[in-house]
């Protein structure tokens, strides 16, 4: 029997956002802020050990690029909420200059290390010859939840969700 090496590589990302935890019986119940970073693994399709013509699995800018592009157009400095906290999301509707993103899951840490790892990865890395293996997603430098990703991929279990931004200020 053969042995070969998996390779993978993980890019660090950070983004600053608020939340709330819908139903939560303490403190978390209150909006509040975080400011976030997300590790993101990365292996090559077909199994994790190809490698480009320069020997990567794929340029660490590629992954900063859309990755991180995706979070700051989407959640940096955004309040992400559960689509079912109706009054929290009436009240962010009700300032402006505003920008908000709805889950389909009561933002805790590991249902958005889930989001990102489900949802936005297979999207935003489309065409990269990768497969987002795992996400980290860190609310303080001493906790963090993570999204593994078991067995192969399949469809995202929701749509890549649009966030809204409202904001009648002049520049």
């Amino acid at each position: 029997m053969s042995s070969h090496t998996q390779l993978s590589l993980v890019r660090q990302l950070s983004f600053c956002a608020g939340h709330r935890l819908y139903g939560h019986e303490g403190r978390c119940a209150f909006l509040h802020g975080h400011n976030y970073r997300v590790d993101i693994e990365v292996e090559a399709e077909g199994g994790g050990t190809a490698v480009d013509d320069v020997g990567r699995v794929v340029d660490f800018s590629l992954i900063k690029k859309r990755m991180l592009g995706w979070l700051d157009e989407h959640w940096d400095h955004a309040f992400i909420l559960f689509e079912k906290d109706e009054t929290t999301l009436a009240a962010v509707r009700t300032a402006e200059p505003t920008k908000y993103f709805v889950l389909p899951w009561n933002p805790t840490a590991e249902n958005m290390a889930r989001y990102l790892l489900e949802v936005v990865a297979p999207h935003v890395l489309a065409g990269l010859g990768v497969l987002a293996r795992r996400v980290s997603l860190w609310e303080t430098d001493e906790a963090c939840a993570v999204a593994t990703l078991v067995g192969r991929p399949t469809e995202p279990p929701v749509p890549v969700g649009s966030v809204v931004i409202v904001d009648g200020r002049t520049r």
